[in-house]
């Protein structure tokens, strides 16, 4: 099936049924109990950074366990998994010392996650499957100066996140994603440098690819880390006119809801939720069963909030196959129809009718 063929099946999908997301990645890796051999593989056995904990490198030195995984999902009824490349830019990956192998990271991951869909959609053609490009909010925030007596100071520039979220977009285009996903967006700044790098490719002749943005609410206030609210948020990103715009990971399912509910009234394209498996307890785990994650899910489906479900830290397969039962035959929401008029944000929604 050719790129623009599978892109017509996501969209016809879409429409006609709530699809299901994966779940986390990093919670299954740890299970696999891997030590730093694991990590660095022959490729960087001699390497001068510890690798331990750089899960995107997998993709390079445990190829089995990345397809592994992509089939666990699948497996659960997932009709979209991403990319092992959460944290895979150039700016990510130089705490483990690996800049120049960012290109070759994300490819490889876009190409085992390519097989693993292909392969599952031609067991079942009726049911296509799907790859999203990963691309992660970096560990360094535009908005946010990271010294408290220096409002105006920044550890990295717009200008070296974009050229990092390019470099990481066009390996994944390259590899064969068939969409983009932008998300655990704490900061709507580096969103927008994601933005523009994903949307700058057709400059270099690449074909535009669906993007697909997802943001997290910190707290019970319903903002984002940099001070949003989540109306506020849509209306900052709603320029790139997004596949589907959405929220996760930060809260579970119960708390999310109704920030999700806000996002839901507002939007008027697909509208996506993959929560965390309730709140961590004392242990840094995550303890809400398949059973309880597929129940509030399965409300927000009834309710009419979402069209994309899945899962984020904590959520294993066990809750993704939950989660696919509890969303099965239940009507996709309609995308709202708000009135034209001219919308602005700040931290706050601004509207003049």
């Amino acid at each position: 099936m050719s790129r623009q063929a599978r892109i017509a099946a996501l969209k016809a999908a879409a429409k006609s049924r709530i699809l299901v997301l994966d779940g986390s990645w990093g919670v299954m890796i740890q299970r696999e109990g891997l030590e730093e051999a694991d990590f660095r593989g022959t490729r960087y056995a001699q390497h001068s950074h510890p690798l331990k904990g750089d899960n995107d490198i997998l993709c390079l030195t445990r190829p089995d366990i990345v397809t592994q995984l992509h089939d666990a999902y699948f497996a659960a009824g997932a009709d979209i998994s991403e990319t092992n490349t959460f944290s895979a830019t150039r700016i990510g990956q130089s705490d483990y010392g690996l800049e120049a192998d960012v290109a070759a990271l994300n490819l490889a991951a876009a190409r085992l996650g390519r097989e693993a869909a292909d392969r599952w959609t031609a067991k079942n053609p009726d049911k296509p499957r799907f790859i999203a490009g990963s691309i992660g909010p970096t560990n360094r925030t535009l908005s946010i100066s990271p010294d408290v007596n220096d409002p105006g100071a920044r550890a990295v520039t717009f200008d070296e996140v974009y050229d990092g979220y390019r470099e990481q977009a066009r390996a994944l285009h390259e590899g064969g994603v068939d969409l983009f996903l932008i998300e655990t967006i704490f900061d709507t700044l580096n969103a927008k440098a994601a933005i523009k790098a994903v949307l700058d490719l057709e400059d270099e002749g690449l074909e535009p690819l669906p993007i697909w943005i997802s943001g997290t609410i910190t707290d019970r206030s319903g903002r984002t880390l940099s001070g949003q609210t989540v109306e506020a948020f849509w209306i900052a990103v709603q320029h790139a006119k997004p596949f589907a715009v959405g929220l996760n990971c930060a809260l579970g399912a119960e708390l999310m809801r109704p920030h999700l509910a806000d996002l839901a009234r507002v939007a008027d394209t697909l509208v996506s939720a993959y929560p965390n498996a309730g709140l961590p307890n004392a242990f840094g785990q995550y303890d809400e069963s398949p059973d309880q994650t597929g129940g509030f899910i399965r409300e927000w489906a009834k309710s009419g909030l979402v069209n994309i479900v899945g899962g984020c830290c904590g959520v294993t397969p066990e809750h993704i196959e939950k989660i696919a039962k509890a969303v099965e035959g239940v009507t996709p929401r309609h995308p709202a129809h708000p009135k034209p008029a001219l919308r602005l944000s700040g931290l706050e929604p601004f509207e003049l009718a």
